[in-house]
C-alpha cells in the first residue's frame, strides 16, 4: 500500500487487513476484513495520529518513511489504547524516542500497562489544543466511546475530525473514501459495527453528539480508525448514529434457539407462523449455525426476542447460554421477550432463559412455553398461538 493524501500535508498511512475474520476475542466476525487507519500530518511539527495493529508495524513505518523520516516525528497522538490502534507504538517510539505522546489520563495509564514505555506523556483534556505550525489540533475527550481512555482529535483548519473507533466499520476495500465503495455494503458494516460494539453506549454517544453540535465545529471529513473515510457526506454517518442512539425498532421478532433433537426447532417454526400470519416480520436462527455478529445486527432493530432451548441437565444448551451472556452486555431497551423449549424427562431450560432475560432488563411478553418431547398436533397449535399472542403485544 502507498500513503494517500487526504488534504494537502495530511496522509492516511494505515494498513488494510484483508484476511482477518474474527475480532474482539472472536465475539465479532469480520466477514469483509478491516483496516487500521493512522494519519500523518506534515507541518512545522510532524505528527502521527494513532498507529496500527502490531503485526502491521513494518507497513506503517515504511509508509511514513516514503513521506518523511520516521525519526523526525515530533508528536504521537493516541486516541485509544486498544492494541489494534496502539500495537505499533513501541516500534514507532523506538525510532523517535523524544517524541511527545498526547493522550488522556486513562490513555497514559493504558499505554504504560500495555507497553511499559518510558515515553514523554502529555495529558490532554477537552478543549486543549496543540499548535503544529499552519495547523493545530483540538482534543475532545470521549470516555466510553468505547473505552474509558477514548478521545477525538480535530483539525479546525481542515474541518477534519479523527474520532478513532467512532463512525468506523470493519471493511477492507481498495478505496479509502465513502464515495469509492459500495454504499449499501458500507452502511451495512457501519450499522453492524454500531450494534456489536456501541449498542450499550447509546446514551453516552447521544450526549457526546450533543456536545459536539454545541461546540459548533464544522466537519468536512471524518477519518475513523477502522474502515473508510467519510468525505462525500460526513453527516450521513453522524445522523445515522443520532438515530441509532434512540434504538429505533420495528414490528419484527427474532427467534433464536438451540435444539438437541429438532423438537425446539419445530416449535420455532410454528411460533414463527403465528407471528407472520399476524403481520410481524420474522427471522429464525439456530444459534449453533448462525453468524452471531450478523444476528446481533438483526436484533438491533427488532422489537421482540424469542429465545428457545432444549433442556440439558435442567438448564439450557451451552451455545444459547453463551449467546445470552453476550446479549446481556448490550442492555437492550424497549424490547419484549419470551422463552420456549422442549424437554425430555425434566424441564428447566425455559426458566433459566427467563432469568437471564429478566437480569438483562427485557420485559417478558408472556409466560414461557414448554413441550415434552416432540410437539403433537395440539401442542403445535399452542406454539402457533404463542406467536399470535406475542404479535398482539408488539
Amino acid at each position: 500500500m502507498k500513503p494517500l493524501e487526504l488534504v494537502k500535508g495530511i496522509y492516511w498511512v494505515g494498513a488494510v487487513d484483508w484476511n482477518i475474520r474474527n475480532f474482539h476475542g472472536h465475539t465479532y466476525n469480520t466477514k469483509r476484513g478491516t483496516t487500521y487507519n493512522a494519519y500523518l500530518i506534515v507541518d512545522d511539527k510532524i505528527t502521527l495520529i494513532d498507529t496500527v495493529y502490531g503485526p502491521f508495524s513494518g507497513e506503517l513505518i515504511e509508509m511514513i518513511r516514503s513521506i518523511v523520516p520516521p525519526e523526525k516525528i515530533d508528536y504521537v497522538i493516541s486516541n485509544h489504547v486498544e492494541t489494534d490502534h496502539s500495537g505499533a507504538m513501541p516500534a514507532i517510539m523506538k525510532l523517535c524516542p523524544k517524541a511527545k505522546v498526547y493522550c488522556t489520563a486513562k490513555g497514559k495509564e493504558g499505554l504504560y500497562k500495555n507497553y511499559y514505555g518510558n515515553w514523554d506523556f502529555q495529558i490532554v483534556k477537552t478543549g486543549d489544543t496543540l499548535k503544529l505550525g499552519k495547523r493545530s489540533l483540538k482534543f475532545i475527550e470521549a470516555p466510553m466511546i468505547h473505552w474509558p481512555d477514548s478521545m477525538f482529535t480535530y483539525c479546525p483548519e481542515e474541518s477534519l475530525i479523527m474520532p478513532n473507533d467512532a463512525f468506523g466499520q470493519h471493511i477492507a476495500t481498495s478505496g479509502r473514501f465513502d464515495d469509492e465503495v459500495d454504499g449499501c455494503a458500507l452502511m451495512d458494516e457501519a450499522s453492524t459495527y454500531y450494534a456489536n460494539i456501541l449498542w450499550p453506549l447509546g446514551t453516552i454517544i447521544a450526549r457526546k453528539l450533543e456536545e459536539i453540535i454545541k461546540m459548533n465545529i464544522p466537519i468536512k471529513m471524518i477519518a475513523p480508525s477502522h474502515g473508510i473515510i467519510w468525505r462525500k457526506d460526513p453527516m450521513k454517518i453522524v445522523n445515522a448514529y443520532a438515530s441509532w442512539t434512540k434504538e429505533p425498532t420495528k414490528r419484527k421478532a427474532v427467534i433464536v434457539y438451540e435444539t438437541m433433537w429438532r423438537s425446539t426447532g419445530i416449535m420455532a417454526k410454528y411460533i414463527a407462523e403465528g407471528l407472520m400470519d399476524s403481520g410481524v416480520e420474522v427471522a429464525i436462527h439456530d444459534i449453533a449455525a448462525v453468524d452471531r455478529t450478523a444476528l446481533i445486527r438483526e436484533m438491533f432493530d427488532s422489537k421482540a426476542f424469542i429465545i428457545g432451548s432444549s433442556t440439558h441437565d435442567n438448564d439450557m444448551l451451552p451455545n444459547i447460554a453463551g449467546f445470552l451472556a453476550l446479549m446481556k452486555g448490550f442492555k437492550p431497551k424497549g424490547r419484549l421477550a419470551a422463552a420456549f423449549g422442549s424437554y425430555g424427562w425434566a424441564g428447566g431450560a425455559v426458566q433459566e432463559i427467563e432469568k437471564v432475560l429478566k437480569d438483562t432488563g427485557i420485559s417478558l411478553a408472556q409466560s414461557s412455553l414448554s413441550v415434552k418431547y416432540v410437539p403433537d398436533a395440539e401442542e403445535a397449535k399452542r406454539c402457533y398461538q404463542f406467536g399470535v399472542d406475542i404479535a398482539g403485544k408488539l
